[in-house]
């Protein structure tokens, strides 16, 4: 995953406003570009050409104001490909203007994908999309990628059962061989779970995203000790979220969308590990890129 920004309402000297990158098996899938994305990228290395997909949580400005230039530089760019977009059907107003904020020549097809309930949005050979609503003052959803489970052939049972060479590949292709199925001569590979969850209450939706994930990045926009805040405006603690990822049973969570309010990004990491979190823990800054846990 590339971190193109990570303030959260205002932008600061050193923290661009939201913008996250995830790359997986060949796609490139923008979460939340907020104002100033486009440079970003260019900064990151990231092209117009690597989008396959955008998803935008809410239409609260640092999440989303970015769409105008990315959408723009798409087209300029003349991506050979499909890009589909994702985004609360609530704010589709918003959606529409900041397609068609100004003046440009349209040359990529952008699909609209609008999302209004939780469950799938999309499913590809590589992952299924989904989406869960998370309590915002304005309509939000987060979203979660789900790889599915493949199979890790076991060598000892199948020498065990004569199985060799090209064979090998037709139990794969077949599910069985001879009267030997493939559960016998295998054993289930755990698919990847990435979970991006942004402004939010603590709520259902965030702990059915953040479940069983090999990454979770999550917004920690307060302390704890500013917990009453992150309630009234609809946002979590540095704790809160890591009391998310410890009870999920995530192997990695990424901190990221801080206020403008505090300076010390190491008290976020101090927090998390007070909570009980013993993953792996990166306290996001922008442009750094933060690989996806192999495969257990």
């Amino acid at each position: 995953m590339v971190v193109l920004g990570t303030a959260s309402q205002v932008p600061t000297r050193h923290r661009n406003h939201n913008g996250y990158l995830l790359r997986w098996d060949g796609e490139g899938i923008l979460f939340d570009p907020g104002e100033g994305t486009q440079r970003q990228m260019l900064r990151a290395g990231v092209a117009a050409h690597d989008l396959n997909r955008i998803c935008v949580t809410h239409f609260h400005g640092d999440h989303s104001l970015g769409l105008a230039g990315v959408i723009q530089r798409i087209n300029l760019d003349r991506v050979p490909h499909e890009i589909s977009a994702h985004y609360p059907k609530s704010g589709q107003r918003f959606f529409d203007r900041l397609r068609y904020a100004t003046a440009y020549r349209e040359t990529v097809r952008l699909v609209e994908a609008p999302v209004s309930a939780d469950g799938p949005l999309a499913t590809t050979p590589s992952y299924t999309l989904e989406a869960r609503k998370l309590s915002h003052p304005v309509e939000s959803y987060g979203y979660r990628i789900i790889e599915p489970d493949g199979f890790r052939m076991l060598p000892d049972r199948l020498a065990a059962h004569g199985i060799k060479g090209p064979d090998v590949g037709r139990i794969q292709r077949e599910g069985s061989l001879n009267g030997v199925s493939l559960g016998e001569v295998s054993e289930v590979r755990r698919g990847q779970r990435f979970a991006f969850v942004m402004d939010t209450r603590l709520c259902d939706g965030v702990h059915a995203l953040a479940e069983g994930c090999d990454m979770l990045v999550i917004e920690s926009t307060f302390l704890d000790e500013d917990e009453q805040l992150a309630v009234d405006h609809g946002h979590l603690t540095a704790g809160q979220a890591a009391r998310v990822a410890r009870d999920a049973g995530v192997r990695h969570l990424v901190l990221t969308h801080f206020s403008q309010r505090y300076s010390e990004p190491e008290e976020f990491e101090r927090q998390a590990r007070a909570a009980g979190y013993e993953g792996e823990l990166t306290v996001a800054h922008d442009l750094m890129r933060v690989p996806v846990p192999k495969r257990r």
